[in-house]
């Protein structure tokens, strides 16, 4: 058995069941911002810019109102992608079905776990130390959503909701339930424009949190300086998300859609290009570029941010506040991505993050739709 530093181990440890009580606390920034990554690798190579123009099973993510687009009977759609080398793993699983000529149901689930967390809690007793007594446990986060969609009265208009559970897991130790709902509206024209606003947990999203420590992990906790999670409520505060998208025909067998959106926060000031102290806009866009509506090259920009220069003495980065004489600058995210359509089959590619603009790892996200009794074909 190789022998990891017992410092490493226990420091690890503690940091991470610490960390629990982080998410915990009410109204925080980010809560639950897993729920915010995306599903489907196309919408990944547009930057995530697709709630006016998104059309299938993904739609029930992404705006709920879209799912009247659908046109196949049954749609089933898959997406797995890693994270920071492969710590972390986020899938999606969807499934949709038009219930009748203008309405549609779709059942969604999302997961993002890190597995095999070392937990050192039990590691030194009396005194002595026993890496035996060193197990592993999983950080799981859930969310699943069922939504609804139908047209409106007034042609070219839809409207579309999901109720959303969501469930929060670290080992034994904590767990969360919550729920919340989200609605969305779709609004196309006659000359292929397309408006979109989706508002995602509008009632605001609760997570009720339950800890479970012995009294043996409390008094090493507490012997630590780590503070002891105690039962607590977390809120999820409305986002409100605006999209127009356009498409164009070119010729006969090439088309070109662009889409801009914009994500309004309400739990206060974020590195964003819009900020205040009460909201923040973070402006993304995407293109997708179509050949006979088989093949599709994509592109997006997204998370503007703006951060300090770096500066360097030596071999070392110097502290934030020398940095700050020297100012900051813009940095973004590009993505870009790939599509291929075969009838009942479509297969979709993005690599996100593709070059140095961001300080987060590249991800390659890979997703495959499937249309059951295809309309058309």
């Amino acid at each position: 058995m190789n022998r990891v530093p017992t410092k490493t181990y226990f420091l690890t440890g503690l940091f991470l069941l610490s960390g629990l009580s982080v998410f915990a606390q009410s109204a925080r920034k980010y809560s639950n911002d897993y729920l915010t990554i995306g599903v489907g690798a196309r919408a990944f190579g547009m930057s995530n810019s697709v709630i006016a123009s998104t059309d299938d099973v993904t739609s029930g993510y992404w705006n709920p109102a879209g799912l009247t687009q659908q046109e196949d009977k049954l749609q089933l759609s898959f997406m797995h992608s890693n994270y920071q080398g492969g710590i972390a793993n986020y899938d999606y699983i969807g499934l949709s079905t038009k219930v009748k000529e203008n309405a549609a149901l779709s059942f969604s689930m999302v997961r993002l776990g890190v597995d095999n967390i070392p937990n050192t809690l039990d590691l030194i007793r009396n005194g002595q130390i026993n890496y035996d007594r060193v197990t592993s446990f999983s950080a799981v986060d859930y969310g699943f959503y069922v939504s609804y969609a139908q047209l409106a009265l007034k042609e070219g208009l839809s409207i579309g909701g999901s109720a959303k559970i969501v469930h929060r897991k670290g080992g034994d130790f904590a767990t969360a339930w919550g729920f919340g709902i989200d609605l969305g509206a779709r609004y196309e024209t006659k000359n292929n424009w397309s408006f979109a606003a989706m508002g995602r947990d509008i009632t605001t999203t609760f997570n009720a949190w339950k800890y479970t420590f012995t009294d043996a992990e409390i008094d090493v906790l507490q012997s630590t300086g780590n503070e002891v999670p105690i039962n607590s409520l977390e809120l999820t505060l409305p986002t409100l998300i605006l999209g127009a998208a356009k498409k164009i025909d070119i010729k006969k067998d090439f088309s070109l859609l662009t889409e801009v959106n914009v994500d309004f926060t309400t739990d206060g000031r974020r590195n964003t290009l819009l900020k205040s102290n009460i909201f923040s806009g973070s402006p993304h866009m995407g293109i997708e570029a179509g050949y006979k509506n088989i093949i599709y090259l994509r592109g997006g920009i997204g998370n503007f941010q703006e951060v300090k220069n770096d500066v360097v003495i030596g071999e070392e980065i110097v502290d934030n506040e020398v940095r700050n004489i020297y100012g900051t600058n813009w940095t973004f995210m590009p993505n870009i991505g790939l599509g291929l359509n075969l009838k009942q089959i479509t297969i979709d590619y993005a690599l996100t993050d593709v070059s140095n603009q961001s300080a987060a790892q590249y991800s390659h996200v890979f997703s495959i739709r499937a249309a059951v009794n295809p309309t058309g074909h």
